[in-house]
């Protein structure tokens, strides 16, 4: 019974069926109390795992290396580590996993200096100890003392490889996580991942699908569901209907488009921000178990396209099927629709009466419908409250500037601009992607030439003049 509960993760069912067995006098053997105390560090119980221990050393268990083994990590993850460190001091025998355990304790307690002190007194080091400390540098944001240590390893498994290129990637530093994952002598899903996530997560996204192409060309490892989560999602923010279609393709072959409901979500992302609202719905409609992202997600894209009944219909329809949803996201997605809808003062006022405050997304929504509208007196409300939540960021003052521009205000849009500069940070230029026969072509607002800039000014050239030879022949 104990095996059957803790295998399903039933850690409650664990707990209360101990307390059952004790009420009968019926007396836990060595197998029973790791078990159960598994079930304590699963529920955070810490009392009961305090009655355990003082049962174990009663009863003689206290040298039984999985039981000392299960009260370190309860007592590490309750953050209790003096007691952590205690029941290991008082360990007759202390193999491997034991050394690993109290270390993996400091680390999840942020003490660095005791975890590496107790690294170097290790009798015997396997690759998982290894794995462990090189984890714990990186969670700590040392990636320099990291790879050292990385470099000092006897034997490094793919998990090894793994890690450190995660690390630079979580870093920002592309270079040497692409220079990790070349030099590394295998590869399985989570290598791929951790690259095309470091890509994605840095804003390269054009790298995702590359890297993703990449992979498939080379066949040796198959994608899995957060390769295509990632990738899809890398479409959605480029607009590559096309290469996303193909990808939706790819999953149903694979089978990951039937089950896995992190697809399918990516998938109505996806096509809802490529302008393919109806297929978004056909993928929504075939989702069996939605979760709350589903219905956001669907409820999201019908607003963003004018749908905005059918966006209010979908919301009701998500409430009565019993999925609770998020305060702060309902409050956006009903601000949004009253923006789009040009009820800015509507919107207001809901944002007035909302039962959470406001994040800088429904504050930005509001700015963008003003300037739609130009509303100047909403989006100078919405400026001074972004300037609270996101001070730094230039593209809000570049928005009310804007406005301020297209309402005449001239003198306003200039104070703005120098407010802007003072921030210290310049506002990315704006990038229009176009999907091609030959992939994902990449235009620049600022000015920067593209390659082909002749070629396209001469086209453009002659559409206009073919459009106005159709004018003037539909004039005659």
């Amino acid at each position: 019974m104990f095996n059957g509960y803790a295998q399903k993760d039933f850690s409650m069912e664990v707990l209360l069926l101990y307390k059952r067995m004790r009420s009968f006098d019926v007396m836990p053997n060595c197998f029973t109390l790791p078990v159960v105390l598994k079930a304590c560090v699963m529920v955070k119980d810490l009392r009961q795992g305090e009655e355990l221990q003082g049962f174990s050393i009663k009863t003689g268990f206290r040298s039984n290396c999985y039981l000392g083994n299960k009260l370190i990590e309860m007592y590490s993850c309750a953050g209790v580590i003096v007691s952590a460190n205690k029941v290991f001091c008082e360990m007759v025998e202390k193999n491997v996993v034991i050394w690993t355990s109290m270390i993996n304790g400091y680390l999840l307690n942020k003490d660095l200096v005791s975890a590496r002190r107790y690294f170097d007194l290790s009798p015997e080091r396997d690759i998982v100890l290894w794995n462990t400390m090189v984890a714990g540098y990186i969670e700590m944001g040392n990636m320099m003392e990291a790879k050292s240590l990385f470099d000092q390893m006897p034997c490094r498994d793919v998990m090894s490889w793994n890690t450190v290129l995660e690390g630079y990637a979580n870093i920002g530093d592309l270079e040497a996580c692409e220079r990790v994952f070349d030099e590394m002598p295998e590869r399985n899903v989570f290598s791929w991942n951790g690259l095309i996530k470091g890509y994605a997560q840095n804003g390269r996204v054009s790298e995702v699908l590359d890297s993703f192409k990449r992979m498939v060309d080379e066949g040796s490892v198959v994608p899995n569901d957060a390769t295509l989560t990632l990738v899809l999602s890398a479409c959605a923010k480029l607009g590559a209907f096309d290469f996303g279609k193909w990808v939706h393709k790819y999953g149903e072959n694979l089978g990951y488009n039937k089950v896995d409901v992190n697809v399918k979500n990516a998938l109505i992302d996806m096509y809802g921000k490529c302008g393919a609202i109806e297929i978004a719905m056909e993928v929504f409609k075939g989702i069996k178990r939605r979760d709350l992202i589903s219905w956001n997600t669907m409820i999201n894209g019908l607003a963003a396209h004018g749908h905005g009944t059918e966006a209010l219909d979908l919301f009701h329809e998500m409430k009565n099927s019993g999925i609770s949803p998020d305060k702060i996201e309902h409050c956006g997605c009903v601000v949004d629709l009253l923006s789009r809808a040009g009820f800015l003062t509507q919107a207001v006022e809901f944002i007035n009466k909302m039962p959470v405050k406001a994040d800088a997304v429904i504050w930005a929504t509001l700015l963008g419908a003003s300037k739609v509208y130009k509303k100047v007196d909403t989006g100078e409300l919405a400026l001074k409250e972004l300037i609270k939540l996101e001070p730094r960021n230039p593209a809000n003052f570049v928005m009310l500037s804007n406005i301020y521009g297209d309402a005449g205000r001239f003198d306003d849009a200039a104070r703005l601009k120098v407010a802007m500069r003072d921030t210290g940070f310049k506002k990315e230029a704006g990038i229009s992607w176009i999907e091609t026969d030959d992939g994902l072509v990449k235009f620049y607002s600022s000015g920067e030439k593209h390659p082909r800039t002749e070629e396209l000014q001469r086209i453009l050239g002659e559409l206009k003049s073919f459009n106005i030879l159709l004018d003037e022949e539909e004039e005659l």
